[in-house]
């Protein structure tokens, strides 16, 4: 061989090795699936819906118990995951979020360094996947039955479709990752596989063979499903003198007269309730409470299909002699609310919303059983898994790898302390106010500003302080509370300094940003202001539901009724 190619050789053969001994990534994502509703997270549903599969990835790998998201809604949650964006930055603030192809960071980076990428099951970004090799993913949301999915072909994006009639989607996005994996992955070339569920998304519906799963349980209950203290909350969730309790937040039982669990489920689940059921025959308990078991039935036996389908796939990747040098993650795209304070869906700041399951596992340089403390963001999880790859992370990117607290259980001396959030789509759908706040190790601040996009549509601002290790299940707030006025203006000075660290400077939409400013001192002005918005916003709503106005959308301006 002649000098020259022996120089080349030499210049190629390290890229080539470093490509085959590269793992390969499989990120599994599941809509709205929280933390609490796995067993190896050990919470009051662990006993009576183990999931077996799921909690292997903790008992042979790393669970986090605090992984946030920074707006817990789907398309955003998505975008900061593709981007390694936090959404003012990637633009996706709400349902009609995007991130357009030449945009989608993850695959763009793993597709140039060698990695085969494909995207299968809900994707929920508007736009193509184009920068993955592969994708066949659902037609926006989705359906639980029959699913439709939209591939790459010769007709324009969107046109390209097949269906599996008599099919649930849990069962075919496993079937299609199966059979990528088995025809139509590039074996001379790391995988880069995300696998996303639509299950458990509400409204949920299982497959037909799950139906007599937990049939004849009673499903505990949070406490505060029943005990709305009279120190959780804010006038920015309650109203002036609590009057607006039944119209912020939707709920299980017939707390809010225009969106409820009990309202809805009898008419989508009617065998989950009793015969020729009439809500007038029961008291508001056995009401809420059937409301209640019908809501937790479905959402677990969805989950149940999930942890028996990753089963399949964990087998298979073990046949094929993949299983271990494979990095395997499953997370949701943000928690949800199951019951707790009587609220139903995500959105909120609370932690059971805010939260996500984060579990993990790669034998190879990851060690089997840790549980972590250590604040990461689903901005995190992009650089984390390019760098397991062996991949530079770009300066586009806002999140920081934990690779090597994966690694050596050591957190970075320069680790960030806070997880940020915004949630911007104000009084939409389940009537969340917008909010902003941070969360520490140890406690919670969250900001209501209380306004959309162009500044309207207010409800009252006010400020929730929450000591979690003392009161983990957020009953109550102590900004108003003279012992902790310290440890308030600390957080807020902690929360100014993280808006700045991600760069939410409210440039992108001033008149929201304006009303931010109004509030943020909160002195006795303010607070007077906030109960004269909160009698108005009463007043409006009572007009709203008098007309009948079930479906209003307030989070863009031009939506402001």
């Amino acid at each position: 061989m002649s000098r020259t190619l022996l120089f080349i050789a030499g210049i190629l053969l390290p890229s080539i090795v470093s490509a085959v001994d590269r793992p390969n990534i499989l990120y599994i994502m599941s809509d709205d699936h929280a933390a609490h509703a796995i067993s190896a997270y050990g919470s009051r549903l662990s006993k009576i819906a183990p999931t077996p599969n799921i909690d292997r990835l903790a008992n042979e790998g790393v669970l986090f118990t605090n992984a946030f998201c920074t707006n817990s809604i789907c398309s955003p949650s998505r975008a900061c995951v593709l981007t390694g964006q936090y959404n003012h930055v990637n633009r996706a603030f709400d349902l009609g979020g995007k991130v357009d192809p030449g945009k989608q960071m993850l695959a763009i980076q793993m597709g140039r360094a060698g990695y085969h990428t494909a995207m299968i099951g809900k994707w929920h970004l508007k736009v193509e996947p184009a920068d993955f090799n592969y994708y066949c993913v659902l037609a926006g949301q989705g359906h639980y039955h029959n699913p439709e999915f939209r591939i790459r072909g010769n007709k324009p994006w969107g046109k390209n479709t097949i269906k599996f009639d008599g099919k649930h989607s849990t069962d075919v996005i496993t079937d299609l990752t199966l059979d990528w994996l088995k025809n139509g992955w590039d074996r001379e070339k790391p995988f880069c596989l995300m696998h996303h569920y639509k299950a458990p998304h509400d409204y949920f519906d299982n497959a037909k063979r799950y139906e007599p799963y937990l049939a004849d349980v009673d499903i505990p209950e949070p406490d505060t499903l029943w005990k709305r203290d009279a120190k959780f909350g804010s006038i920015a969730t309650r109203g002036a003198n609590d009057e607006l309790i039944p119209h912020i937040g939707t709920s299980i039982g017939s707390r809010n007269p225009r969106r409820s669990y009990l309202d809805d489920l009898p008419k989508l689940y009617p065998a989950e309730f009793p015969q020729d059921y009439d809500p007038s025959d029961y008291s508001d308990e056995k009401n809420t409470r059937l409301a209640y078991n019908a809501y937790l039935k479905k959402y677990l036996r969805c989950i149940k299909g999930i942890d028996d389908n990753l089963g399949r796939l964990f087998q298979h990747l073990q046949d094929a002699g993949q299983l271990d040098n494979t990095l395997i993650i499953y997370t949701g795209d943000q928690g949800f609310m199951l019951g707790e304070h009587d609220y139903q869906d995500k959105r909120w700041m609370y932690e059971e919303s805010q939260r996500m399951p984060f579990l993990v596992r790669y034998p190879t340089s990851i060690p089997a059983g840790r549980r972590y403390n250590t604040i990461i963001e689903n901005v995190d999880y992009a650089p984390t898994m390019l760098d397991f790859a062996g991949i530079p992370i770009p300066d586009s990117v806002q999140g920081r790898s934990f690779k090597s607290l994966l690694e050596t259980g050591k957190e970075a001396a320069d680790w960030k302390q806070e997880a940020y959030y915004r949630y911007w789509m104000h009084m939409a759908h389940h009537d969340n106010p917008a909010h902003i706040g941070i969360r520490t190790k140890t406690h919670k601040l969250i900001y209501y500003y209380g306004c959309n996009y162009d500044g309207g549509y207010q409800t009252p601002a006010g400020w929730e302080l929450y000591d979690l290790a003392n009161d983990p299940h957020e009953t109550r707030n102590l900004f108003h509370d003279p012992a902790h006025a310290q440890l308030a203006v600390e957080l807020k000075s902690r929360l100014a300094k993280t808006r700045t660290r991600v760069g939410d400077d409210g440039t992108h939409f001033p008149a929201c940003e304006a009303i931010v400013q109004e509030f943020w001192d909160y002195d006795e002005s303010d607070q007077a202001k906030a109960r004269e918005i909160s009698h108005r916003y009463l007043q409006r709503r009572l007009k709203e539901l008098k007309a009948g106005r079930k479906n209003v959308q307030t989070f863009r301006g031009n939506q402001t009724p």
